[in-house]
This record gives structure tokens, C-alpha cells and sequence, in this order.
């Protein structure tokens, strides 16, 4: 299984968020100078997140997101999935698969996407955090413009 850009674009802010200050708002100019993506893909990306109550969104001047609440709270599964947004793995419909009625794959893919998403669960945004990876986030809050 692989993640959607738009996936590993929102577990980024996630954790790029993490290393800042409770209270302290980052823009979206400055994630996507650390991270180097496009600014317009990311917008799509912190509005959605905006949306599932993941980030708190700052308009105006001094305005830009944190996270909402803490690292701990962020379920990993819950995340992904919500990130991913895709309804299905497979569509058998398009174009129409001769096997479609008497396949069982489809339902085996499923299946195997909820003990995906359930293992995702048990671990929560602290939890990726810890190591060399919350090193490398705070290294990249540190690094010069």
C-alpha cells in the first residue's frame, strides 16, 4: 500500500508543528521552505486538516496554524485515514473486471486495510515522534531561512 502525496504532505505539518510552542502559530510559507513543496498543494492540505478539528487556523497578519491538541492525541490510523480519503483499493467497476460477482480479492484488500489502519491506531503522533525523528524536528525549526 502506498500513501497519497497528500498523505505524507499532513503527516509532515503534524510533525513539523510538534517542535513549535504550544501557543505559537507557523505559516505556511515557512513549512513549505523546510519541507520545499508547493505552496498551493500544502494550502489544500493545512485547510483539510483545518477542517477534521487536527489544526488550528490563524487568519489575518501574525496568523498561520498550530496543532489543536496534543501530540498524544493524534491516533495514527485515525490520521491516515482521514488523510487518504479513498473509498475504496481496488474498483472493480472501472473498467469492469470479468471476475466482479465472484472475486473474493476485494474483500481480502479490505480487510487487510483495516488491520492497517488498526495497527496505525495503537501509536499516536508521540510515538512517531520519539528518536531520531523528533532530533531531525527540531534540527529543521533550527536551520536558517
Amino acid at each position: 500500500m502506498q500513501l497519497t502525496h497528500f498523505t505524507d504532505l499532513g503527516l509532515r505539518v503534524l510533525m513539523y508543528l510538534s517542535a513549535a510552542p504550544a501557543e505559537q502559530v507557523t505559516t505556511i510559507a515557512e513549512i513549505t521552505g523546510r519541507f520545499e513543496v508547493a505552496h498551493h498543494h500544502l494550502t489544500k492540505v493545512v485547510q483539510f486538516m483545518g477542517q477534521q478539528g487536527w489544526l488550528v487556523t490563524v487568519r489575518g497578519k501574525g496568523g498561520g496554524i498550530r496543532l489543536a491538541r496534543a501530540v498524544e492525541q493524534y491516533r495514527l490510523g485515525e490520521v491516515v485515514q482521514g488523510l487518504e480519503r479513498s473509498a475504496e483499493l481496488i474498483d472493480c467497476a472501472d473498467p469492469p473486471c470479468a471476475l466482479r460477482g465472484g472475486c473474493g480479492l476485494k474483500g481480502l484488500l479490505e480487510q487487510a486495510r483495516g488491520v492497517f489502519y488498526a495497527e496505525l491506531d495503537r501509536h499516536t503522533l508521540a510515538d512517531a515522534l520519539r528518536g531520531p525523528t523528533g532530533l531531525a524536528i527540531v534540527r529543521l525549526h533550527r536551520r536558517p531561512d
